[in-house]
């Protein structure tokens, strides 16, 4: 099977935070420090960070889609230290050499099929010294309560199945610490950062955090339905059904997520 290409939806792209959705990041960031934010879509979590390292710092984000930073250029175009570039991580040029005081990625190498050569690319980005920061997922411990429609978890497994077959790893968060030494990188350290939101909290009602699968069975379901993983028929039950699931039963929902950090080498 070849592999498929991947978009993420500018819905939930535009909802993230620095401070919400890359907390570990957030407390890293010093005025005056040089970053690059890789898979920056939308270029939300990438303002942030320019406002954080302020007048006397940079952030570079850099993306391989095209739509997604030109929405990021249209919101954030106007702010003085931040800079977007269509650019893979995988094919980074030399010029990103030695430049960052810290290189991240957030929920991005999860949807890269050589994660191992990534983090090197971020490691060669990163300063002597420097800081790399990565958050990913584990999607094989996402934990619904109470247990979610039939419907949706068939096609929560489809998703996984996709997934495996176009060479992303589902358990990218617990291979990072792995990848990192492998790259060189050193002084490494894991942090939990999982995503939890229960019924009564004060976001609940918001349609990404308590919803976000919905929007993934209706913008990464017809690929599943394309590539022979799931029934339309299924697809449109699941989304159906768990629409409603989210209004009137779900209770906690639980990404399971790291934050690793590593430093390159003086």
């Amino acid at each position: 099977m070849s592999q498929q290409s991947h978009r993420s939806d500018p819905r939930i792209l535009n909802r993230r935070t620095l401070q919400r959705d890359h907390a570990r990041l957030a407390r890293m960031l010093r005025p005056g420090m040089d970053v690059l934010d890789v898979g920056c879509g939308t270029g939300a979590i990438t303002a942030g960070i320019a406002k954080a390292v302020g007048p006397d710092g940079m952030a570079v984000g850099i993306d391989r889609d095209d739509a997604n930073l030109a929405n990021a250029v249209q919101d954030y175009g106007g702010i003085a230290n931040l800079r977007f570039e269509t650019a893979d991580v995988l094919t980074l040029d030399g010029s990103f050499d030695n430049r960052f005081d810290i290189v991240t990625a957030a929920r991005a190498i999860q949807w890269i099929g050589e994660p191992e050569r990534a983090i090197v690319h971020m490691k060669k980005a990163g300063k002597p010294g420097g800081r790399v920061v990565v958050l990913d997922y584990n999607l094989d411990e996402t934990h619904w309560e109470p247990e979610p429609p039939v419907d949706f978890q068939r096609f929560y497994q489809a998703f996984l199945d996709w997934r495996t077959a176009n060479r992303w790893d589902n358990r990218t968060a617990s291979h990072l610490a792995e990848l990192f030494h492998s790259a060189g990188l050193v002084d490494i350290a894991t942090h939990s950062s999982d995503e939890l939101i229960q019924r009564g909290d004060a976001d609940f009602a918001d349609p990404y955090a308590s919803g976000i699968w919905l929007y993934v069975i209706q913008t990464l379901g017809p690929n599943l339905v394309q590539a022979g993983f799931l029934d339309e028929s299924v697809r449109r039950r699941a989304e159906e059904e768990y629409g409603d699931y989210v209004q009137r039963a779900l209770g906690l929902q639980r990404h399971s997520m790291l934050t690793v950090e590593g430093t390159t080498p003086c």
